[in-house]
């Protein structure tokens, strides 16, 4: 049975998570080449549009598997 400070650290570090979540969200449409990398692909037919972002999934994915990385040590 986990102790009540150990529960409160979690939430702590949860909470500094959340807002990490949402400063990201709040500055994400202030990047203008975010989404309109080279390799993300978008397709516009008259009745249906596709659109995947690959490199900026790509790019994403490396920034946060260094973040994390960091935060291991």
């Amino acid at each position: 049975m986990p102790s009540l400070i150990s529960v409160g650290k979690l939430l702590i570090f949860l909470g500094l998570i959340l807002i990490v979540l949402g400063g990201i969200l709040v500055l994400l449409p202030k990047i203008p080449w975010l989404g309109r990398l080279p390799g993300d692909f978008f397709y516009r037919g008259e009745k249906f549009s596709f659109y995947f972002p690959l490199a900026t999934s790509l790019l994403i994915s490396v920034l946060l598997t260094l973040l994390f990385a960091l935060f291991r040590r």
